[in-house]
């Protein structure tokens, strides 16, 4: 029987141990913190934030790997009038539709992104410079960076096009996510994973293969690899309870600048007390800003789309996630340029920053399933399904 090491119990270590003990493997997964799911957990109490902004796009494969085996769990759906209320900053004021111009780069004719040329270079050149800017800083809600016109123009096609598909693909899982966290924690007991939390790895087993799944920092101060690095955001994120008003906004985008709030409890009430909403703003900020920088145009947009929020606030956080939001690809760079899943002498990478297709958390799911084909010769399509 083989035998597989993991190190790290998020969404990545999870679905290696999984897919590894359902191919037969002997599995241990040693977790530092005292619960599972890594950046996938969900806060107890009245308030079940989740810890940073998240979304589980249908759109890729580890959505039918999930789905096979029953551990999305219930969604929580949006209503079509809460959904009719997406509001959107566009110099200054509050609308209802996007630039025509911006419309341009959506449609399905648009020509293909180069990855060698920055977004706002090449979407000027098709939308002119109007709508370029007003996609780019659209596309922060599925990037989380500052500055998406400077990225590789395929990278943020992509995740523009993704984040704008009709009928959404973005889903919830109600409750959040600790939900689906659970559901492949008893996943993987229930195959004989053994699991240890408050265990902190320092030195690598030599005698298994081990998956590293931990974040790309952590990895690199595991293995001693300085090449482990990629570029990720800095994002502002607020989190707010307030008391419940009709007519407040769904979601408002900030097309004069990055950043989104978005009020989950329009299509899972589960998430907050009756008679209050909780609402998550994310701003991106520079390396040069500061929290405060971020919060204070998170005010902004509140007070653009909730009326008197500031007198309804029950509860409040303020924190700020730093490289935690994935890989961002500058141009001249795609996914295949990350750091290598396989780094040789039996040790694979998995998580969010590493070569592997996909968007934001799909690169964990995708990242995994090929470290444990790698880790166990056997082909990563095989194991999909298995």
């Amino acid at each position: 029987m083989h035998r597989i090491t993991v190190i790290g119990g998020g969404l990545a270590g999870l679905t290696a141990a999984i897919t590894a003990a359902e191919a037969g493997a002997k599995v241990t997964v040693y977790e530092a913190h005292h619960t599972l799911g890594g950046r996938a957990r969900t806060a107890e109490g009245p308030y079940r934030t989740n810890d940073g902004p998240h979304a589980l796009y249908n759109g890729g494969p580890h959505w039918s790997w999930l789905q096979q085996r029953d551990l999305i769990g219930p969604l929580a759906p949006l209503p079509p009038l809460e959904a009719a209320r997406l509001r959107l900053r566009h110099k200054g004021a509050l609308r209802r539709t996007p630039p025509f111009a911006m419309l341009k780069l959506l449609r399905r004719s648009a020509q293909q992104a180069p990855v060698d040329v920055d977004f706002i270079s090449w979407a000027t050149g098709q939308a002119g410079e109007e709508g370029a800017r007003a996609a780019a800083h659209y596309s922060a809600v599925a990037l989380f960076h500052h500055d998406p016109g400077a990225l590789s123009a395929a990278f943020v096609q992509e995740r523009l096009r993704r984040a704008t598909k009709l009928p959404p693909e973005a889903h919830y899982p109600r409750g959040g996510w600790a939900g689906v966290v659970d559901r492949m924690a008893a996943r993987a007991w229930n195959l004989g994973v053994r699991m240890e939390t408050l265990a902190r790895v320092d030195a690598l087993p030599t005698d298994t293969p081990v998956v590293v799944a931990t974040s790309l920092d952590a990895a690199r101060r595991l293995l001693r690899d300085d090449s482990l690095t990629w570029p990720s955001g800095r994002t502002t994120l607020l989190d707010l309870a307030l008391r419940t008003r009709r007519g407040d906004a769904f979601a408002v985008s900030d097309l004069d600048s990055p950043g989104w709030i978005e009020r989950f409890t329009a299509q899972d009430r589960t998430l907050a007390p009756a008679g209050e909403q909780l609402l998550q703003g994310q701003i991106p900020i520079a390396p040069h800003e500061t929290r405060a920088d971020g919060v204070a145009r998170a005010e902004q947009l509140l007070d653009l789309a909730f009326d008197g929020w500031r007198e309804r606030v029950t509860w409040r956080r303020e924190s700020v996630a730093n490289g935690r939001t994935g890989a961002v690809d500058l141009p001249g760079t795609s996914w295949r340029d990350r750091p290598a899943i396989d780094r040789g002498d039996g040790v694979y990478l998995a998580g969010d920053q590493v070569a592997a297709p996909g968007v934001l958390s799909e690169v964990s799911f995708n990242s995994a399933l090929t470290a444990v084909s790698l880790a166990l010769g056997r082909n990563a399509l095989d194991l999909k399904h298995a």
